[in-house]
């Protein structure tokens, strides 16, 4: 029984009197007396790599060899092309909470999913055949005279240099071993979202640090959620509609200071949020793993875990209170002792998947989640001001130059 996959799905009456029950007698992630260690503020370095070649390779290839890397990378391509509001990113992380793996908005949680995560990337499974990165990448993407090798070759570099970048200019050799293990057919997205919270912590902690996850996927993740949609596209339904594709084509403003966006977060209320984001069709939703009471994630430096039933709304479901109880202490690098025994527990909890079933009932909160959450301990995220506060919307609001001033009174006289 040990080495059988088990799967089962649950109502979703049943996952939360499971849940509420739990979390009454277990507790939260935090407990009542909890005094902080993070600092008030965090210095994070968003430093990206230089991109600029791998985007000249790309558009030198022809239709048919990029269709080719689409139907085995999914859209990765697309994150070379969508740029990182450094004031934004470094105001985000503020927001981190990391003893519940979330971001803690002023009045509500977000948090990246797996099911969220795949829907962006558009890759459920890769198909890859081996690939080394021994050599100068760019060099062997260009000169291979095998081209199912040079696509391998390109994806590497992506993975290396976009979303696993922990190392400038280089390819880590922990993303070439995740490469190989990519052969199986597995999803690369639980290591992506691990190394992403991890990153997120550890930035957190040290109050400094360069974040080395994907920050061009946390973008458009985030813009999903944030930007009202007053009508969905067609294409959002349709099996060829890409979300990376319109994120990247799409010129965001970048004029907004980190301050104002500090003050922005800070007083986030839950009629701001687009709570499933417009490109996200959920089916059923994965929340636990084994023995574990969340979902455990693998990375290619450590593993951590999160739990989905803190963001039900982004599924457009009821939210209840969320079992939390071992999150603040999950976390664990590949260097640690003993490791390799908390990674085989890891990989034997994920045979044993549970599945909550979907049922739309709106992004609503139940009354007991609402008491919860005004009680729960946070870990040091800045809490909503109750002076000055103004809507969105008032925030964003582009105040015109003086130059701008001179002209529309001249036009007006005209």
């Amino acid at each position: 029984m040990e080495n059988e996959f088990l799967n089962k799905v649950e109502d979703n009456a049943a996952v939360r009197a499971w849940s509420e029950k739990l979390q009454s007698e277990k507790g939260d992630s935090l407990t009542e007396g909890y005094v902080s260690e993070l600092q008030e503020f965090t210095r994070v370095n968003a430093a990206q790599n230089e991109l600029q070649e791998l985007r000249d390779i790309w558009a030198r290839w022809d239709e048919e060899a990029k269709q080719s890397f689409y139907q085995s990378y999914g859209d990765i391509s697309y994150l070379l092309d969508i740029k990182v509001d450094k004031h934004l990113f470094r105001a985000m992380v503020q927001f981190w909470n990391a003893a519940y793996k979330c971001f803690t908005f002023g009045e509500v949680d977000l948090v990246p999913t797996l099911e969220e995560y795949t829907a962006l990337l558009r890759c459920p499974k890769v198909q890859v055949r081996k690939a080394y990165a021994k050599e100068n990448l760019r060099d062997l993407v260009l000169a291979h005279p095998d081209e199912r090798k040079r696509i391998d070759i390109f994806a590497l570099s992506i993975y290396g240099l976009v979303i696993f970048p922990k190392a400038l200019r280089h390819v880590d050799e922990a993303v070439t071993d995740l490469f190989d293990r990519l052969e199986k057919g597995i999803t690369p997205v639980p290591a992506i979202l691990a190394e992403t919270f991890r990153s997120l912590n550890m930035c957190r902690k040290s109050g400094n640090g360069r974040f080395i996850g994907c920050a061009q996927l946390l973008m458009v993740w985030f813009h999903g959620h944030f930007w009202k949609v007053d009508k969905v596209s067609y294409r959002v339904f349709s099996e060829t509609y890409s979300p990376l594709k319109e994120e990247a084509a799409i010129q965001r403003r970048e004029d907004i200071s980190e301050e104002k966006w500090m003050e922005i977060l800070q007083n986030l209320k839950e009629e701001d949020i687009e709570w499933r984001a417009f490109w996200m069709v959920p089916d059923e939703i994965l929340y636990r793993c084994g023995n574990f009471d969340w979902v455990p994630l693998l990375g290619i430096w450590g593993a951590t875990g999160y739990t989905p039933l803190l963001a039900l709304r982004q599924y457009k479901l009821r939210q209840f209170i969320p079992v939390t109880y071992g999150l603040a202490q999950c976390e664990f690098s590949f260097k640690d002792a003993h490791y390799k025994k908390k990674v085989r527990e890891l990989s034997d909890a994920w045979k044993q998947t549970r599945w909550m079933k979907r049922l739309a009932v709106g992004s609503i909160v139940t009354p007991e989640y609402d008491g919860w959450f005004k009680k729960r301990v946070n870990d040091n995220v800045p809490r909503p001001s109750l002076e000055n506060t103004q809507p969105v919307v008032e925030h964003l609001r582009v105040v015109p130059s003086e130059l701008e001033i001179i002209k529309q009174d001249f036009e007006r006289k005209v």
